[in-house]
């Protein structure tokens, strides 16, 4: 077994003295000789890594190793997200310091790290937390501020009337406190948003020139959400049905269908609610809007929960009929979206039919299909809608189509969804095609001064404070006399003060709120008494520029030097989990854009290539009602069958994500101690392709174990010094060709980070030279370079072993001519009327008559060819030899 307990400790203390993985930004790289590889940096969670965190920073590292075998300067940096909620919940708990339990926690995540080999230069580690990092993002901030793209408004939270605080979306768990388990409402309070609706469309139109998973530019461009529609006024009415001064506006994708609008909905939250409550349906209202106020977007907007509203007493007037709309009220409409109000289409829309079905309100249908204008035409979509548009010019033309056609003009027992097709019962809408409707109503509603064309995102600006303690202050004095004020750059950064209590306010203020001392200053601009800004950054805040601090973590006169950022920028490989593909990449992307805009740095983009390393899942048991049970509630009653050790109740064993309550964790730390690192490196790499999901098996772990001793046994044996490229002894010839093929392979994929074939092709070496009584010392030295990016810590010691004083970081990629991984020979299927039928073994260069000779001696040939006439034998050279037999 090799000495794992003595190498890695070794090496590992060997890399930290020597600096070995440090890099500078060396001018004699040419641009495309230069990689910046980022992993994405973890929270110091009290938890420390479990086996799922590892396989994404071995992949970075393998390939860092990889390109600097190959001559790139690689920038590999690592720190930690470090603000964060569970750290202040814990604070507010115990009284202990929210710095004291992060920098603790930074440090056994940082043992962990190192324990696995990992190539980070730590010189350029950072912590978001410490004053001289968030020093810049209060910076970055104040530039957002400048650019108009930082204001205030009263937006709603989630509030604990137990805890009096505000709670994350996190801690609220099926509507209920986290913390204590009280009901949780809403509380609408002061907040700083973001205006990152300002780049929706540059954040859509940068997202194709990206080399990303196709899947995460989908789920970032359904979260823009950008759609072209109109907003149309419906004035609204008063009790006599008289227009009055007011109007309330919604957007619509389809406003060619105003005529089958039969209601109105308003969100809860809507600022017309009481003026557009009468008195009769007051205490209704009231009642509702108190009720939504404790549901989530998510419960509201539900499309499977029974649809519930109340009637407001008021009506709005239909812009294109002059029709009275009765205005409503429903939680499944967002103020957050459009205008927080809508015209209900409910013929043509699935929501706004099951409401009209509840409520028993009006359905209008106002668009045919295709399909239905076709069977006008006897199956001609062309001449039924001529019909149609003909019958549209002549009212009494068109009521004889109506009662013909009751089931193409009038609506179905089902809600049939507005795709395109052609309007009816639109009055000069109808017989126009969909495209054509819209212009034409969008047209009219400008020339009336009672709509327009606007265009309109699901993206919400964001939400950017929050009512905590532990995150980067927030940089602004609010001044009686001259309003908000920035604090002066050069008295950046604003730092935390350091206190005892952590407690909430009460009043859904952060605890900040309540420390006179800090709150209580001067106004930077006229000198007066003012208050310091009580709100604190998201944890997003850090973790949205964190990949350029690393390029120039330790400069204190900006939050990086230009020349150095255009050196490495952008990143070239990112790699993380698909959990974050929406949030945390497109609020990079927006603050990288904002800081591109004002010429802080050199590239429109952070992010050229991003990969999703698939979850690393363990095994579970669930019981016949699909209820999860932990593994230590199971026993084996025979091979592969499973029973709750308590109940007796048969157990299914399936996969499932790690978890605490399933006791399903697998600890790295104890993986390590038994096996090693570098066999739990290697042993992730080989489960499967890197971004596919894999469940953990120990066993699989204790059989890369083994290869790894096989690799060390290997190392003992007698090291010859036979020329490789000259002639050699049947098994060395042989050796020879299996060695240029693994390092052919493993160099293709290495580079194209398919990790698990590169290992499996090591194996196939390793496998065939154990069995030879020495090795040509050659050879050895290029596979142990391969090896040592996989494995560097038994790498640097079989390089050792080799003689060499310095480590082989930087040694230069083995190579070896192509021409010894040619095949002497192949397998060459023979197709009888396009079926296998048999095979045969002959020279890769064998020429066609020899192929077609060797394909009739098969059996095979003799079999199917017998007493039958053959038509034609077509050989392919190096592939097949196809035979057609009449």
């Amino acid at each position: 077994m090799y000495p794992f307990q003595n190498i890695e400790p070794k090496w590992q203390k060997y890399w930290d003295e020597h600096k070995t993985f440090k890099v500078t930004e060396d001018s004699t790289y040419p641009k495309n000789k230069r990689a910046y590889v980022l992993d994405m940096f973890p929270y110091p969670s009290g938890a420390g890594l479990h086996v799922g965190h590892p396989e994404g920073y071995t992949a970075t590292d393998i390939y860092c190793r990889y390109l600097r075998m190959n001559g790139f300067n690689v920038l590999h940096p690592m720190g930690y997200d470090a603000f964060g909620l569970p750290a202040e919940n814990y604070a507010i708990k115990t009284g202990t310091h929210p710095a004291e339990t992060t920098f603790k926690n930074i440090e056994h995540f940082t043992q962990q790290i190192k324990a696995l080999g990992f190539s980070y230069d730590w010189d350029r580690e950072v912590r978001t937390c410490t004053p001289d990092y968030y020093k810049w993002t209060q910076w970055i901030f104040l530039q957002l501020y400048k650019k108009g793209l930082a204001y205030e408004a009263e937006t709603p939270i989630n509030w604990c009337p137990s805890c009096l605080t505000g709670l994350a979306n996190e801690e609220v768990k099926e509507g209920h406190c986290d913390r204590c388990g009280a009901e949780v409402t809403r509380k609408t309070i002061r907040q700083w948003i973001l205006k990152i609706t300002a780049y929706a469309d540059k954040l859509l139109e940068d997202l194709d020139g990206l080399d990303w998973p196709e899947s995460v530019k989908l789920m970032q461009k359904n979260w823009i959400g950008r759609s072209e529609g109109a907003e149309v006024d419906f004035v609204i009415a008063d009790k006599d049905g008289k227009p009055t001064n007011d109007k309330l506006t919604v957007y619509t994708t389809r406003a060619d269908t105003l005529y089958g609008a039969t209601y109105m909905v308003v969100a809860p939250e809507h600022k017309l609610v009481p003026r557009l409550t009468t008195p009769e349906q007051k205490a209704a209202v009231e009642a509702y809007v108190e009720a939504a106020a404790k549901k989530s977007d998510l419960e509201r907007t539900d499309l499977a929960k029974t649809k519930s509203g109340v009637f407001t007493g008021s009506y709005g007037i239909d812009p294109v009929n002059g029709a009275l709309v009765p205005i409503w009220i429903s939680d499944y409409v967002l103020t957050s979206y459009g205008t927080g109000a809508i015209m209900a289409v409910p013929a043509h829309d699935e929501r706004d039919w099951d409401f009209a079905k509840m409520f028993n309100l009006p359905i209008i249908k106002v668009v045919a299909t295709k399909e239905e204008i076709a069977k006008l035409g006897d199956g001609d979509e062309k001449k039924g809608a001529e019909i149609l548009a003909a019958a549209a010019k002549n009212p009494a033309e068109y009521k004889k189509l109506v009662e013909a056609h009751p089931d193409i003009f009038n609506v179905a027992d089902v809600c049939t969804s507005a795709k395109d097709g052609y309007s009816i019962n639109s009055e000069h809408l109808t017989g126009l095609p969909t495209k054509k409707a819209i212009a034409s109503i969008i047209s009219f509603l400008d020339e009336k001064g009672i709509g327009k064309k606007a265009v309109n995102y699901k993206l919400r600006d964001w939400v950017f404070s929050r009512q905590r303690y532990w995150g980067e202050p927030i940089p602004l004095v609010h001044c009686p006399k001259c309003g908000t004020v920035p604090v002066p750059e050069d008295q950046l950064p604003l730092e935390l003060p350091n206190v005892k209590t952590y407690q909430p306010t009460g009043t859904g203020e952060s605890p900040l709120a309540g420390i006179d001392e800090w709150v209580n200053c001067t106004c930077p601009k006229c000198g007066g008494a003012a208050k310091r800004e009580t709100n604190t950054m998201p944890q997003w805040a850090g973790s949205c520029w964190y990949y350029l601090r690393y390029l120039d973590p330790h400069n204190d006169k900006a939050f990086v030097d230009s020349e150095i950022e255009k050196y490495w920028m952008p990143v070239n490989l990112y790699v993380g989990g698909a959990e974050h593909a929406v949030l945390h990449l497109l609020y990079s992307r927006f603050w990288h854009k904002v800081l591109y805009d004002i010429g802080a740095v050199s590239t429109k983009e952070p992010f050229q290539r991003l990969i999703n390393q698939g979850m690393i899942t363990s095994f579970a048991f669930q019981n016949k009602a699909k209820s999860l049970i932990p593994v230590d509630q199971a026993v084996e009653t025979a091979p592969g069958v499973f029973e709750d050790k308590d109940t007796h109740e048969p157990l299914e064993r399936i996969i499932a994500k790690m978890s605490k309550s399933l006791k399903n964790v697998v600890n790295p730390d104890e993986m390590i101690a038994q096996y090693g690192a570098d066999s739990v490196r290697m042993y992730e790499m080989f489960m499967g392709p890197l971004t596919v999901s894999k469940p953990w098996n120990t066993q699989g772990l204790i059989g890369v174990n083994r290869f790894l001793d096989k690799i060390w046994a290997i190392s003992e044996k007698p090291m010859t010094d036979d020329d490789i490229k000259g002639k050699l002894d049947k098994d060395l010839a042989s050796l020879r060709k299996t060695y240029a093929k693994t390092v052919k392979k493993v160099t293709e994929d290495t580079g194209n980070l398919d990790f698990n074939v590169a290992i499996s092709q090591m194996m196939i070496f390793v496998n065939e030279a154990s069995k030879l009584p020495a090795i040509p010392k050659e050879m050895w030295k290029g596979f142990v370079l391969m090896l040592a990016v996989y494995a560097p810590h038994l790498g640097e010691e079989l390089w050792e072993k080799l003689g060499n004083k310095e480590s082989c970081a930087y040694e230069q990629w083995p190579t070896f001519d192509e021409s010894y991984a040619v095949e002497d020979t192949k397998e060459y299927p023979v197709m009888i009327n396009g079926k296998l039928r048999a095979k045969f073994e002959a020279a890769a260069n064998a020429d066609n008559a020899t192929l077609e000779s060797l394909a009739k001696a098969t059996d095979g040939f003799k079999k199917f060819t017998e007493g039958k006439e053959i038509a034609k034998i077509i050989v392919v050279p190096g592939k097949l030899v196809n035979v057609v037999v009449k």
